[in-house]
């Protein structure tokens, strides 16, 4: 018999800090969560893929003034993440415990996961910090197309029930797991 995975959910825009605090809750926790993140789902797309409208598209835009870069997803980018979602409940389905890094544009993704994850004890935790904090680090990454933060900004959380908020901007990625462990008592 297979027992009840835990799935913890990240859920936030670009440099809120997803990767690191899985990372850091891997280490904090007993129980041995396997860390799911989106980037490495991204990373299987064919190279020509990428700014292809089949694929994943980055689409400069204006926002507020400031200069955006918007995320144009095709019909592959599509079922791919279709298929990270199945993934993410196929591992489950077989007594793992989960963390999940992801960046949702529509809350039908987080209801997608919550119905596919039905026998889980699913956990959506929403990261958030301001949008000065978020540029910043966006910036002093060097591995992201500057504006994607502030493209995400007001879509992300958008009609999205949370069962824990954590705001990013003072913590660290210890503090931020330490934050979802306590809160979950994982």
């Amino acid at each position: 018999m297979v027992r009840r995975s835990c799935v913890v959910i990240l859920n936030g825009v670009g440099s809120v800090g997803k990767s690191s605090a899985a990372r850091a809750f891997q280490e904090l926790t007993e129980r041995p969560f396997l860390h799911v993140a989106m980037d490495d789902f991204i990373g299987m797309l064919p190279p020509r893929l990428l700014g292809h409208p089949d694929g994943l598209a980055f689409v400069p835009e204006i926002a507020d003034g400031y200069p955006a870069m918007a995320i144009r997803g095709g019909p592959v980018m599509g079922r791919l993440m279709h298929g990270m979602r199945h993934a993410v409940a196929a591992l489950a389905g077989q007594g793992n415990d989960l963390i999940v890094d992801d960046v949702m544009l529509d809350a039908a993704d987080a209801r997608a996961y919550r119905a596919l994850l039905a026998g889980c004890d699913v956990r959506l935790v929403g990261l958030f910090a301001p949008l000065e904090v978020l540029e910043e680090r966006e910036r002093a990454r060097g591995d992201r197309a500057i504006g994607l933060a502030r493209w995400q900004y007001g879509r992300v959380h958008r009609n999205m029930d949370y069962d824990l908020e954590l705001d990013t901007a003072g913590m660290t990625p210890v503090q931020v797991a330490q934050g979802i462990r306590d809160a979950f008592a994982l």
